[in-house]
């Protein structure tokens, strides 16, 4: 299979791009047309495999191949930009990220333009995939072509919504379009409903490859979009039909995990809670077709008895911390987390080796599933040491990031040495999971539906984090902290209250998976939100040198600038491209 221009591992659909050489000649003048070397004709492409393979090399652009701030993670854009973490590492390492974290945003940022750059990528290769359908040849049958232009139609989709969160407008081309006429005066909302629902309205329910999107992986998607919109009934409606009967493209319904931890593990991929993911795989001879988007969020200096070894980014705030506090089992809704003995005992400002006495109070068992935290065993590895893990501790904090890293036991199977770093795995991005299509259906109940249906999928979740099964555990067996984590069960009955539980359960649930920012921003809390935990944050005795003060964030830093560089191309002779407010 190595030597295809697609690959299929694990039945999954796997990073790759078309890389066949072919040179025809005729018995004519036209012989002295000579294609440049390694291109391939549109005639070449138009059969069944090379429309499949032009799709595919659609799919693996999903990961950024190659190209950082691209991957649906968002770790930068949803997850630092949110208040889930802090850059972490020295505060020059990689700094083009520190305008993101501080709020100075620049259109000239390397960063920023990169994931401009890469999103589009992804349409162009879908808008190919389009264009080459009009020419098909006799073996691409018409139920072919159908679903391959709803999978191209899902593809685009995804990258105009992520385009329309970080942008707004930007410009619109389809396969149709002159790609030298660039504006962004469209309203990119009822473009990207028209081509999710036309995927949803067109895609099989199950397909042959567990990683390519089927029917109900684009409801759940379009339900999404329909949220961003606060059309809140159209969403109700595409999330009880998921809930209702949404398999997965491998055939299985959408369930929850019994045990939150399975969610990250790369031998447990595209289980009954994933409803799309971008896919991975290890030991292929290309590292590019494993999750890379995390090589640099390890936790530092571990040697050979820790995962990655390099290179400390990505390390949990202390105000995401804080938020797993319970009391009776249920979260400190009121933000008491924030306060006094509420706040949970770090190690901020010693060393390894001094002595320090572990929390003792209680708390969501989701946390130690989500940040490694010292004393606490991280996976299968050993318990986290503290400092000895952290790059520059002053800078980013004492805790690691712990969702999505691999384990001791994936070693040389389910991660891939070939790199500069072990940090590439086989481990799958849910970019959209069960739970997260219940806490949205949820927000949707309490706006246009009931607040007993809202608190019944709340509960669901919370359920499956009680599972003391699933608990982590410390090197005797015990449970690794006092976790207590308790459902609703006084009946729901204001909204507003009920609004807040659903709020802050996301936060608990999808932590350091990228959505935060995103949510608050939707929601209308950002400004508030995101200055308190900046105030929080940035205190004495947290990390005052790295973090602005309270009221650095502004309304308009929910948008990013247009790269600078995007619009001095096309801007020569006249205004073509519109930069966002305030930049």
């Amino acid at each position: 299979m190595k030597n295809k221009s697609y690959l299929v591992k694990r039945g999954k659909v796997a990073a790759g791009f078309l890389a066949v050489a072919l040179l025809g000649f005729a018995c004519k003048d036209t012989f002295l047309e000579v294609s440049p070397a390694g291109s391939i004709s549109e005639a070449q492409l138009s059969s069944k495999k090379g429309i499949e393979g032009s799709l595919i090399a659609a799919y693996s652009m999903l990961s950024g191949s190659g190209t950082r701030m691209v991957h649906p993670w968002n770790w930068v854009w949803g997850s630092v930009r949110g208040g889930d973490a802090n850059k972490g590492t020295d505060p020059g390492d990689f700094s083009d990220i520190n305008p993101i974290q501080t709020y100075t945003y620049q259109s000239t940022q390397g960063v920023i333009n990169d994931n401009y750059r890469g999103l589009y990528e992804i349409i162009a290769r879908a808008n190919n995939v389009l264009r080459l359908l009009k020419v098909a040849a006799s073996d691409v049958t018409a139920a072919d072509k159908t679903r391959i232009e709803a999978e191209a139609k899902f593809l685009r989709a995804h990258a105009y919504f992520s385009l329309a969160r970080n942008y707004n407008k930007t410009p619109y081309v389809d396969e149709t379009q002159d790609l030298t006429v660039v504006k962004n005066d469209k309203d990119l909302w009822p473009l990207i409903v028209a081509d999710m629902n036309f995927a949803y309205t067109n895609l099989p329910e199950t397909q042959g490859a567990a990683g390519r999107a089927n029917k109900w992986a684009a409801a759940a998607y379009l339900g999404k979009i329909k949220l961003y919109q606060k059309d809140y009934a159209g969403a109700k409606t595409l999330f009880d039909a998921c809930i209702a009967s949404g398999v997965t493209a491998n055939g299985k319904k959408y369930a929850l995990l019994d045990k939150f931890g399975d969610l990250y593990k790369a031998s447990n991929d595209n289980n009954s809670e994933s409803i799309f993911a971008v896919q991975a795989a290890s030991n292929t001879g290309s590292v590019n077709n494993a999750n890379s988007d995390g090589d640099l969020n390890w936790p530092y200096n571990t040697g050979p008895n820790g995962p990655g070894n390099c290179c400390g980014f990505f390390q949990p705030s202390f105000e995401l911390v804080n938020s797993y506090r319970t009391a009776n089992g249920l979260p400190l809704l009121d933000g008491s987390y924030n306060t006094g003995a509420n706040q949970v005992k770090t190690d901020m400002g010693i060393t390894s080796e001094a002595s320090f006495t572990p929390d003792a109070g209680e708390l969501d068992p989701r946390l130690d599933w989500t940040v490694g935290r010292r004393g606490i065993m991280f996976l299968d590895w050993q318990d986290h040491p503290g400092a000895a893990w952290i790059r520059n501790q002053p800078n980013g904090g004492p805790y690691s990031p712990k969702k999505y890293s691999y384990y001791k036991s994936d070693k040389g199977s389910l991660q891939d040495n070939s790199s500069w770093t072990p940090g590439y795995t086989a481990l799958n991005y849910t970019v959209i999971r069960y739970a997260d299509l219940l806490l949205m259906a949820a927000e949707c109940e309490i706006e246009v539906g009931s607040l007993a249906k809202a608190q019944e999928y709340v509960n669901k979740i919370r359920t499956r984090a009680a599972n003391s099964a699933g608990f982590v555990k410390s090197s005797s067996g015990a449970n690794a902290a006092n976790y207590k984590i308790a459902t609703y069960d006084a009946a729901w009955t204001d909204k507003a209250a009920a609004r807040s539980a659903v709020r802050f359960e996301r936060k608990l649930e999808l932590a350091m998976e990228g959505h935060r920012f995103f949510d608050l921003v939707r929601w209308g809390t950002d400004v508030t939100e995101i200055n308190n935990y900046l105030d929080y944050e940035s205190s004495a005795g947290h990390l005052p040198n790295t973090l602005p003060k309270k009221g650095a964030y502004q309304a308009k830093h929910a948008l990013l600038p247009l790269p600078q560089s995007e619009i001095d191309l096309v801007n020569k002779k006249e205004t073509i491209l519109t930069q966002n407010p305030g930049y």
